[in-house]
């Protein structure tokens, strides 16, 4: 989707057209989660737009960018990896760029850019805000050219240099704050915006000043699961420091450049590693422990539950012949004993009578002997 988006955009696509129901391209593609590809879309510049400048314009003798700068910029421009030490690396690989004078001739054309930006009828602060950023890296450039033995290399190394504690690289945070500083367009909201998020914050905490920059100019959301790569910032780094774990680089080069500052922390980046480890095996196993708990409530319960539903013993004895259910015409079922032969009271009048004759009787006899 990546390539395929760059393609398009080379090709004359256009960024700020709108679909039926009134979305942009960049909008849709956000709302569909690709993230990479808004980050492109929204980091395009025309090479039509840069090649202006190779020719010249007005009273101008000479154009104010040489044609054979224009590709190695251009791509520099494009470039969605904000980070200090991919941009170094890229002025670095390319020998046309890497010239005190090709550097000089690339951060004026992109202080212009950037005024134009700001000045222009639809303002575009935050391709102004890269280009002065960009702009800020390359003059920094200069000055390591022109002032160290070392050149690139040394500037590279400033960047990546980390305090002795935790090896927090102060001088990259301290450059990318006075780059944002230096913005010259003080009523910028954007400008604004980035001084409030990184002014309260110390150096060494979080967010970092390249963080805010980066969201704030790519459009990058913190919340999107990717590994960076801790010398240049490249996204989707797969290779980890075989001993500490906890630092992750994009290739071997790049583990090789951040050695000399790595090495002085590694151990103890080793130990919170392995503390961080057992703290969540132990967390796991209180889980599991907790899990195995409530299943075995469970199963009480529901035996529990079982016990209480089954007929009792008295409802399993023989029900007694003597019993028998008469259902009335209500439909109402009755539980009675079978009627039994009644004997006769010896108080009944019938009986009293048969009692009397035979003594009337008996009494005549006597009389008659």
């Amino acid at each position: 989707n990546k390539e395929i988006t760059w393609m398009m955009l080379e090709a004359g696509a256009e960024t700020d057209v709108v679909n039926s129901v009134g979305r942009t391209a960049a909008q849709m593609a956000a709302f569909v989660g690709q993230h990479d590809c808004v980050t492109i879309i929204n980091n395009f510049f025309p090479r039509e737009r840069l090649d202006y400048y190779t020719k010249p314009q007005g009273l101008d003798k000479e154009p104010k960018l040489p044609v054979k700068l224009a590709g190695p910029l251009h791509k520099i421009i494009t470039t969605t990896n904000m980070h200090p030490v991919k941009i170094v690396l890229l002025v670095k690989e390319n020998p046309l760029l890497a010239e005190v004078e090709a550097l000089q001739k690339c951060y004026r054309v992109l202080d212009l850019i950037c005024e134009k930006c700001m000045k222009q009828k639809d303002m575009n602060e935050v391709l102004a805000m890269k280009m002065h950023y960009i702009s800020c890296i390359f003059q920094k450039c200069v000055t390591f050219l022109k002032e160290r033995e070392d050149k690139l290399d040394g500037f590279i190394k400033s960047l990546l240099k980390g305090r002795e504690k935790d090896g927090f690289p102060v001088y990259q945070e301290k450059l990318i704050r006075e780059s944002i500083r230096k913005f010259p367009y003080c009523e910028a909201t954007l400008l604004q915006q980035l001084v409030r998020s990184i002014a309260p914050v110390e150096l060494g905490s979080d967010p970092t000043a390249f963080s805010v920059l980066t969201q704030a100019i790519t459009g990058q959301v913190g919340f999107v699961d990717a590994e960076f790569c801790t010398t240049c910032g490249e996204k989707g780094a797969d290779k980890r420091c075989s001993v500490c774990k906890m630092v992750m680089y994009c290739d071997q080069n790049c583990q090789k450049t951040h050695w000399f500052t790595h090495k002085k922390v590694c151990k103890t980046l080793k130990e919170i590693h392995e503390k961080q480890e057992l703290e969540a095996a132990k967390e796991k196993r209180k889980q599991e422990k907790k899990q195995k708990k409530d299943e075995a409530q469970l199963e009480e319960a529901g035996s529990t539950s079982e016990e209480q539903s089954a007929p009792g013993p008295d409802a399993t004895k023989e029900a007694d012949p003597n019993l028998w259910i008469q259902t009335d015409q209500t439909g109402e079922t009755e539980l009675t004993k079978e009627p039994e032969a009644r004997a006769p009271r010896p108080d009944s009048p019938l009986e009293s009578e048969t009692g009397l004759a035979d003594i009337a009787l008996q009494k005549i006899q006597d009389s008659e002997e």
